[in-house]
């Protein structure tokens, strides 16, 4: 599995807001968008997954998932490459979740869009749960009855049960405090681990970056600045720019008091 990114052009009206010469994301990889806030980012993710038209922008480029061209393909086709090939989690999750159903609802919808029976589904939702470590009943609650830790599981959970081979995750801990944070970054290096999942995260968290992520690139008003190992990109970075988003991640003094 490999997805691949070229020439990724986003625009709105006449202002184009993406210009991405190359991307390449490949099985069991975390690799880190990095970039101030505006930088076009969650666009680039959102142009991956065929929304961004959604959203009233042009795409023109290359979008490749084992070399099957993502962009151009009818609604109909993308909606059988998201969630099953390609899944997505965001800051708030959710506020990308439908508040009428029940979180079992959430995930009986979503599955059986991908042919699995009402019966299927919700085993594949419960064992989705307990693979991020909740519980099954957590099925019957509705989304705001959950905290965002919960819900930020259920989304990968999600992800789980529909087999996605490549995970989108949208600042998936910057609402979240530094324990649960920790919880989910966990998490994501075991979907890397155990289901050979391949990850795209995006954040402007140098420190959330550094914990997971093998390789960086790194944005700046929409477009690739520098792409190298994560250790790299922290300690000898190419650009000035980006030496300069490292030089702001703020350091506790050792100094004695």
């Amino acid at each position: 599995m490999k997805l691949e990114v070229r020439n990724l052009e986003i625009s709105f009206g006449g202002r184009r807001v993406v210009d991405l010469e190359a991307l390449d994301v490949d099985r069991e990889e975390i690799v880190g968008l990095v970039g101030e806030s505006g930088s076009g980012k969650s666009m680039t993710a959102l142009a991956v997954l065929g929304l961004a038209r959604a959203a009233g922008a042009t795409v023109q480029g290359s979008i490749e998932l084992d070399g099957r061209e993502l962009v151009g393909l009818s609604e109909r086709e993308l909606r059988r490459v998201r969630g099953e090939r390609i899944a997505m989690i965001f800051q708030n999750p959710v506020s990308a979740f439908n508040p009428v159903f029940r979180v079992g609802d959430l995930f009986v919808r979503a599955l059986r869009l991908h042919g699995l029976s009402r019966q299927q589904a919700r085993e594949r939702a419960r064992e989705g749960l307990r693979a991020v470590l909740l519980t099954p009943d957590l099925l019957e609650r509705y989304p705001h009855q959950l905290s965002g830790g919960q819900a930020q599981r259920v989304a990968i959970a999600l992800a789980l049960a529909l087999r996605s081979e490549v995970l989108l995750a949208d600042e998936p801990t910057s609402a979240l405090d530094v324990t649960v944070q920790a919880e989910i970054l966990d998490l994501l290096r075991g979907l890397r681990e155990r289901e050979r999942m391949a990850i795209l995260l995006i954040s402007h968290d140098l420190g959330v970056i550094a914990q997971l992520c093998d390789r960086t690139a790194v944005m700046r008003a929409g477009r690739l600045v520098e792409t190298a190992p994560t250790a790299t990109i922290l300690s000898r970075a190419r650009e000035q720019y980006t030496r300069e988003l490292v030089a702001a991640v703020p350091k506790i003094s050792t100094a004695a008091a």
